[in-house]
């Protein structure tokens, strides 16, 4: 059994965490901007310091790789993120990619020789706040190609995201630049689980299982403009009206009839948005989720059936459209029962459970097998500048893929 160096986990999660540090304790290292350049030269010259292999292909992945007896072999990858949001903890993405780092350092402080190669990998924008989609690192890497609409793209401060990526791998030229996508055997990843149900349970580590389905509505219900004051109820056209009596309905049916679905209204808005004038347009974004792809599209058709239905009270027009779509992913069976066997022998307790937000794993699973282990993070708070994980639980989560990767480096699925 590999030993994990606790300390040094701890010490290079708060050596990364100063970059891009916000003075709430947070940090913010957007993806493809300097502080993010910033992060991968430092993982960069740690990785060299060790004498691993380092390269980057295409769309700035930056892959870490630890020669095995057999180098022929595809590697054993594990690995996260290291952008953050514009607000975000410490522990988001940060956490996975240097657990799998430290699972490489931790190979070599004990001079094991894996029969095949294991790489530790930092994959690009996974939190798709400056520039969408997010996963666009791990989404490419799957495809073997970047779309061409992305070089188009314009992120959230105005840069271009051509010029971005460019600028981001020229700053890193230790680290070659490789073809998109390659042959890996397994994928392993180890995340905080962004919810609460590990620490109210008081399990140190969750066994994904798989990632839910979502998919995102732009919802348009138009009406006619009219005097707040002197339009009586029988002559209005009130598309608010309409709209916020299907989404009493939806919000009391959907999530208590189904404890698997998730149903969210991010956004809303009315215009022409004066106080005493019935609106003309109100537009709202809703995000559903689901495990089962055939309740994903039950929850969509009850959706668009219940604001067809009020705008047709109110006598208003809708118009539905589908933005976005993610199915949901199962993952590799016999990979995870490796993981769970490696949790027995650390006399780790464990659950089985479903992540709500997809991840990286989500993409790679497409071209091998793939998982992901979760670990506690305090209150399920991420995506927040408070976010919090006890360092017992993130050595955890390390002892546990360091074993994961070792059972299949030497065993195999």
């Amino acid at each position: 059994m590999v030993e994990i160096n606790g300390s040094r986990l701890e010490a290079r999660l708060d050596q990364f965490a100063a970059i891009g540090a916000t003075p709430k304790g947070g940090v913010n290292r957007q993806a493809l901007t300097e502080g993010d350049r910033h992060a991968r030269r430092l993982l960069t010259k740690l990785a060299l310091a060790r004498g691993f292999d380092v390269f980057q292909d295409q769309v700035a992945n930056l892959f870490i790789r630890r020669r095995g007896r057999y180098d022929d072999l595809p590697p054993l990858m594990m690995g996260s993120h290291l952008d953050s949001q514009p607000t975000g903890g410490r522990f988001d993405g940060a956490l996975g990619t240097l657990s799998a780092f430290e699972v490489l350092e931790s190979l070599e402080d004990a001079s094991v020789e894996t029969e095949r190669p294991i790489m530790a990998v930092s994959w690009t924008n996974e939190e798709g706040c400056r520039f969408a989609p997010g996963c666009m690192g791990s989404m490419a890497f799957s495809r073997g190609s970047i779309p061409g609409e992305w070089y188009e793209k314009t992120g959230s401060d105005g840069a271009l995201f051509a010029n971005e990526l460019k600028s981001t791998i020229e700053s890193l030229p230790e680290a070659p630049v490789r073809a998109l996508g390659f042959p890996i055997y397994a994928y392993v990843e180890v995340h905080i689980e962004q919810g609460p149900s590990l620490e109210a349970e008081g399990i140190p580590v969750g066994v994904v299982t798989g990632i839910q389905g979502t998919r995102w509505l732009d919802i348009a219900v138009k009406g006619q403009t009219a005097h707040a004051g002197t339009t009586g109820l029988a002559y209005r056209r009130d598309p608010l009206g309409a709209l916020t009596a299907a989404l009493a309905q939806l919000y009391h049916n959907i999530m208590p009839s189904d404890p698997d679905a998730r149903f969210t209204v991010g956004r809303i808005s009315a215009s022409p948005g004066s106080v005493n004038a019935i609106p003309d347009e109100v537009m709202c974004t809703v995000d559903i989720r689901h495990p089962q792809p055939e309740r994903l599209d039950e929850i969509e058709k009850e959706v668009i059936s219940a604001i067809t239905y009020t705008a047709d009270l109110q006598h208003c027009d809708v118009d539905i459209s589908r933005t976005f779509e993610m199915p949901p992913c199962t993952f590799n069976q016999n990979l995870q029962e490796v993981i769970i066997a490696a949790a027995g022998q650390l006399d780790l307790e464990w659950k089985g459970m479903l992540s709500g937000a997809f991840h990286d794993a989500l993409f790679v699973n497409r071209v091998a097998p793939a998982c992901m282990i979760f670990v506690p993070c305090h209150k399920g708070l991420s995506h927040n500048e408070a976010e919090y994980v006890d360092s017992l639980h993130a050595l955890a989560g390390c002892r546990l893929l360091a074993d994961t990767a070792t059972r299949l480096a030497a065993y195999g699925l």
